[in-house]
């Protein structure tokens, strides 16, 4: 069993980019997530970088039962990992089952502004811009402004809204 520290992961990230080798990497975080016993960062986070990884590397099953296994876990990865599982699931063209997860992260409520910011960007790199759109103004909406994660849904949120053509709001006004 291993204490994972910040900087332990880094250095991982740190060589993998250096590397230019995804699948080295998500095998590396993968095995770090399986000696997990502690740390500064939770299994579930490493999980979904991990999950990344396979997908960088073009391994999108490998990625599904990472961000399965995240879920399972239980911890903090920073969003809810069934947007994750969401986005895989369009990646595999399997756009019905990846609406049904994401209708279920709806349903159940208290969306975070990371998760919400997720599924906004997985609708409209897979044509959903309304969508996106709802996702989006619904995470610029629940954020405050100490939200790190508040500037970059904005931008995204304005961004969409001018690939739909609409006029700026007092929300746009807000992106600097």
């Amino acid at each position: 069993m291993a204490h994972v520290t910040r900087e332990h992961l880094d250095r991982l990230l740190e060589q993998a980019l250096l590397a230019d080798d995804h699948s080295s990497l998500a095998r590396r975080l993968y095995d770090v997530a399986q000696d997990y016993s502690s740390g500064d960062v939770s299994r579930a986070s490493i999980l979904v970088l991990a999950a990344e990884e396979w997908r960088a590397a073009g391994q999108p099953a490998r990625a599904m039962e990472c961000f399965q296994l995240a879920v399972e876990d239980g911890g903090d990865a920073g969003f809810d990992a069934r947007a994750g599982i969401a986005d895989t699931l369009f990646e595999l063209d399997r756009p019905d089952e990846a609406r049904e997860i994401i209708e279920t992260i709806r349903a159940e409520g208290n969306v975070s502004t990371a998760t919400a910011h997720t599924i906004a960007e997985t609708l409209v790199a897979y044509g959903d811009l309304q969508g996106g759109l709802e996702w989006a103004t619904q995470a610029a909406l629940a954020c405050d402004e100490n939200d790190p994660e508040q500037v970059a849904v904005l931008r995204t949120r304005y961004r969409i809204r001018v690939d739909l053509g609409l006029p700026e709001d007092e929300l746009d006004e807000l992106v600097s």
